[in-house]
């Protein structure tokens, strides 16, 4: 596949001076359309709208995010306060996945050496993701094929963690696609992901496009697959990780964590380092962030439940690591359910 989740368009944005050029995923698979966003407005929203989404990209377009906000600050003459206050609507889109706000750190420190500095950094940023994805997927895999067997897998996943989610390669489908270079992918079973339906837009489309076979599922059924012996392991990615292993991803992924301990089979988070939050000692610390009611009541703007009925929509949900049998990251893999911190 070469479509990218988030790129830097040099000769984009207001006067050529450069826009981020998002996938805009609230449209797939249906229509592929690219958004150009040169204001931190568009950003912020186009992040909370989930056009751009998965903690690794997530990460890409906080550090971007820094350059678009002091080009729109030029523009508009600005002064340092406003900036900075921007660059924290950024930082503060959305709660739970760690790594908006580490993209936007890892180069607002570089604010007064020039946009270029800033640029050439959030560039540098999203590259060392990309390799950190084909690494970890390695060190997944080979994980996997060790405690599993060397055989075609059959593999479950939750939401999407592929080249979608981060600025290329992806994490948890990263993993898939490692096995498959390895001829060892029998089948992947792709959960639909409530309520937006991130496994069977995304995932599935992302499968579809490399011929690898898969079944869409509804998330209810993942427990039944797992417990009735129909997949080898579960694959996830993850939006934070605390230092003891706790695995905050999005909802659902702690049933087929439940489900995994039932079987006897190996849940496997894959992630960048960069989602490791060792600052954060547990989950229970973690904040979870509850979208929009509408999101669960209605669909395709259709109303689906009652009028009166309200909707509960948690967007994420904590697996405690004694549930988690690996985490596969660039630098290797730790094992929770054994005792290993990460930090």
């Amino acid at each position: 596949m070469t479509e990218r989740a988030i790129t830097w368009d040099a000769r984009g944005g207001r006067g050529g001076s450069g826009a981020v050029r998002l996938l805009d995923q609230t449209l797939l698979p249906g229509r592929t359309e690219y958004l150009d966003v040169d204001t931190v407005d568009d950003l912020v929203a186009a992040i909370r709208a989930l056009a751009v989404r998965g903690a690794p990209a997530l990460g890409v377009a906080g550090a971007l995010g820094v350059v678009v906000a002091m080009d729109e600050a030029a523009r508009e003459g600005r002064d340092r306060a406003a900036l900075e206050a921007a660059v924290d609507r950024v930082r503060d889109a959305r709660p739970t996945a760690v790594n908006l706000r580490w993209g936007v750190e890892q180069v607002r420190s570089l604010v007064d050496d020039g946009r270029e500095a800033v640029l050439e950094a959030a560039l540098d940023l999203a590259a060392a993701d990309e390799a950190a994805n084909r690494l970890l997927s390695r060190h997944a895999a080979d994980w996997l094929q060790e405690r599993v067997g060397h055989r075609p897998l059959r593999v479950l996943t939750h939401c999407n963690a592929g080249l979608l989610a981060a600025s290329a390669w992806g994490t948890a489908l990263g993993v898939v696609r490692e096995l498959r270079t390895r001829d060892a992918v029998e089948f992947v079973y792709a959960d639909e992901t409530r309520p937006l339906l991130q496994g069977a837009r995304l995932t599935a489309w992302e499968l579809a496009a490399e011929g690898i076979p898969h079944a869409v599922q509804v998330d209810g059924a993942a427990a039944s697959t797992i417990v009735r012996g129909l997949v080898d392991c579960a694959v996830v990615g993850a939006d934070r990780i605390a230092a003891n292993g706790d695995v905050a991803n999005k909802v659902g992924t702690l049933g087929v964590a439940l489900a995994c301990r039932e079987a006897g089979i190996p849940l496997l988070v894959a992630a960048p380092w960069s989602t490791v939050d060792l600052a954060t000692p547990d989950g229970s610390v973690i904040e979870i962030e509850e979208r929009a009611g509408e999101e669960v009541t209605a669909f395709g703007g259709t109303r689906t439940a009652p009028e009166g009925s309200s909707g509960f929509n948690p967007a994420f949900d904590v697996t405690p690591a004694r549930l988690v049998a690996a985490v596969a990251t660039e630098r290797g893999v730790v094992e929770p359910a054994s005792g290993d911190r990460l930090g």
